[in-house]
């Protein structure tokens, strides 16, 4: 495990998740998956409008290979061990005009989704390695909406199955910035002194 060194307490989900390239050859069961989805879709949005929808690949199926297909080739490499591919895709347009929040509701449901799977002994690895216009074209997606990012689901795998760097980059020690860089008061830049 790779549990966070946290300077503060946390939810033991968030302070285990990562995000693992080895993943173990082993199907999901059909239930988790459904628990996964569950907690994406009462992700909250502005004005309720759920803008995030899902491609769901499983276990080499079709929808699966066609995912696979719009991976970058370094994600390729190391996706094929996953046994669940998943393109989240988001709605530009609502009610008839742009939605201006759909990305960053997307992202939250994922969020959750990755919070969840902690909760269920999952691993989730998310990517924005990929061609989201190959994908519009492999899963027929309509112009008003957009293809975000892809992730990978499943249990955690050995690391020695990985080639080249990678297999470094999944034994390297977690690391987070300080809060001094990210937590400001009075301007940008200023840290607050909540975490000074």
């Amino acid at each position: 495990m790779k549990n966070a060194k946290t300077i503060y307490d946390i939810h033991p989900n968030l302070n285990k998740r990562w995000s693992p390239r080895a993943f173990e050859n082993k199907t999901v069961e059909p239930e988790k998956i459904q628990c996964l989805f569950e907690a994406a879709r009462w992700t909250p949005s502005a004005f309720n409008v759920q803008p995030w929808s899902f491609i769901l690949g499983l276990n080499k199926d079709e929808t699966y290979q066609k995912i696979y297909e719009c991976l970058v080739e370094f994600n390729q490499n190391w996706t094929k061990f996953a046994p669940v591919l998943v393109v989240s895709v988001g709605q530009k347009i609502a009610n008839g005009k742009e939605n201006t929040s759909y990305r960053y509701d997307v992202g939250q449901s994922v969020a959750h989704l990755s919070f969840q799977a902690m909760e269920e002994d999952l691993y989730v690895h998310q990517m924005t390695g990929f061609d989201p216009e190959k994908a519009r074209k492999n899963f027929d997606i309509p112009e008003e909406y957009e293809a975000i990012s892809a992730f990978a689901i499943g249990y955690l795998g050995d690391p020695e199955i990985l080639e080249g760097g990678m297999k470094e980059a999944e034994l390297a020690k977690r690391e987070r910035k300080e809060f001094k860089t990210l937590v400001f008061e009075n301007k940008f830049g200023q840290p607050s002194e909540l975490f000074r």
